[in-house]
C-alpha cells in the first residue's frame, strides 16, 4: 500500500455480503441435503450492516454449524467439497475459522483440514488458537509443513507462528523466545515462493522489534549470494535499516557511516492544502574516496492534533556512489487523509535519512 492509496478496510466487510452469503448457502445445499440454507442465510445476515469484516467472518462460520447438522467429521467433510467453490481468497477463510471454533477436540483432523483449507484461504488466524491451547503439538506439525510441496501450507508455516500478526491476536510466548520457529525460518529462508519468501521476511521482522541482535545472528550464517535468501534479508530488517542500526546496513551491504555532502535539498512547495502534493528533491555528493553503498530514507513529522508529531520514516532509494560523483534523487507525495492517518495544519518537518543518519532538513506548511 504507497500513500496515493486509499486504504480499503471500511469495504472488507462487504466481501462478505447477501449476495456472498447466498452463494455459500446454494453450494453448501448442493453436496449436503441435511444444510438448511435459509437458516444459514438467517443467521449469517443478523445485524449483517452493524458488523465489521472479522465479526462478519466469525458469523459466517457459526451460521454454518448451525445450519450444518451431524459431528464435526462429518462437517469437515462438506466443508472440504465446499472450498475449491467459494471461489474468494478472504472469503475462504470461514472454513479455517470454523474449524478454529470446532476443532479443538479433534486435532490431528484439525491439523489435516487446516493444512488444506489454506490452499483456498488462509489458515494464518485459525492456527494461533491451536498453538495458543497446545504450542508444542501444534509448532511440531508447522515444522513439517514448513516442508511441504504447496507453497501455501509453507507459509501457513511461517505466517501461522509470527509473535505479532496483524489482526491476530500476539503469541506472547513467541514475543518473550522466537527460538522456537527457527527451524521453520531455516527451512524456508531461500524458499523459491515470493509468497512465502514476503512472510518468512515478516516473521523476522516480527522479532527485530523485540530481539533485533537475535535476528541479525541468526541471519548471519545464511548465504547472502542466494538471491532469495538476500531477499528476504532486505525485507526482513527493513524497521532497523530505518532506524540506522549498523548491523542491519552491514547485513545488506551498505558501507556503514555516510560520507555524503548534500548539494541541494528542497520541498515544494513550501505550502499546501490538504489533498495536495509536495515533492522531495536532493542532489548528494559523495566525499569518499572508496565506492559506497547507501540507503537513503526520508522521514516525515506530521503534525498531531495536540500540537506535537509523530514521525514516519518513508524508502526513497538504494544508490552506489563512487568517489567524486553525486546523484539526484527525486520523490513525490500526496499528502491526504487515510484511515490509519489524519492530517493537522502546522509546519511538518522532512528530514533527509542516509545509512540512518540525518545529513539535511527541510519541510513544509499545511495550511487548515
Amino acid at each position: 500500500m504507497t500513500e496515493d492509496q486509499t486504504l480499503a478496510a471500511p469495504a472488507l466487510k462487504e466481501i462478505f455480503d447477501r449476495e456472498r452469503l447466498r452463494h455459500i448457502a446454494t453450494e453448501t445445499a448442493s453436496i449436503s441435503a441435511a444444510f438448511d440454507a435459509e437458516k444459514f442465510m438467517a443467521l449469517a445476515t443478523a445485524n449483517l450492516d452493524d458488523l465489521g469484516i472479522m465479526q462478519r467472518l466469525r458469523q459466517t462460520a457459526t451460521s454454518l454449524h448451525g445450519a450444518l447438522p451431524g459431528s464435526f467429521e462429518n462437517a469437515v467433510d462438506v466443508l472440504h467439497e465446499l472450498a475449491p467453490r467459494i471461489q474468494h481468497g478472504f472469503a475462504s477463510i470461514v472454513l479455517s475459522e470454523y474449524v478454529a471454533l470446532y476443532g479443538k477436540g479433534h486435532f490431528d483432523l484439525s491439523m489435516q483440514a487446516l493444512s488444506y483449507f489454506t490452499r483456498f484461504g488462509s489458515a494464518e488466524f485459525a492456527i494461533r488458537h491451536f498453538l495458543a491451547r497446545d504450542f508444542h503439538g501444534t509448532l511440531q506439525v508447522m515444522r513439517g509443513w514448513a516442508l511441504d510441496d504447496n507453497e501455501h501450507v509453507r507459509r501457513l508455516a511461517s505466517e501461522g507462528s509470527r509473535p505479532r500478526l496483524p489482526w491476530s491476536f500476539q503469541l506472547k510466548q513467541l514475543i518473550k523466545d522466537p527460538s522456537p520457529t527457527a527451524p521453520i525460518l531455516e527451512a524456508l529462508r531461500s524458499d523459491p515462493s515470493l509468497y512465502v519468501r514476503k512472510s518468512v521476511a515478516n516473521h523476522l521482522n516480527d522479532i527485530s522489534k523485540d530481539h533485533p541482535d537475535r535476528v541479525i545472528d541468526h541471519i548471519s550464517a545464511w548465504d547472502m549470494d542466494d538471491r532469495n535468501t538476500a531477499w528476504i534479508v532486505k525485507h526482513a530488517l527493513r524497521t532497523m535499516i530505518k532506524k540506522g542500526d549498523p548491523r542491519a546496513l552491514g547485513a545488506i551491504g551498505s558501507t556503514g557511516k555516510p560520507m555524503v555532502r548534500v548539494e541541494a535539498f528542497a520541498i515544494q512547495p513550501a505550502a499546501i492544502l490538504l489533498g495536495g502534493r509536495i515533492t522531495l528533491k536532493a542532489n548528494i555528493a559523495s566525499t569518499a574516496e572508496t565506492v559506497q553503498q547507501l540507503v537513503v530514507d526520508y522521514a516525515v513529522h506530521y503534525v498531531k492534533k495536540s500540537g506535537g508529531s509523530s514521525k514516519k520514516v518513508f524508502k526513497l532509494k538504494e544508490i552506489n556512489l563512487p568517489p567524486g560523483s553525486q546523484k539526484e534523487l527525486s520523490i513525490s507525495q500526496a499528502v491526504r487523509d487515510f484511515t490509519t492517518r489524519k492530517h493537522y495544519p502546522g509546519h511538518h518537518l522532512i528530514e533527509l535519512i542516509v545509512n540512518g543518519e540525518t545529513v539535511a532538513e527541510g519541510g513544509f506548511e499545511l495550511k487548515g
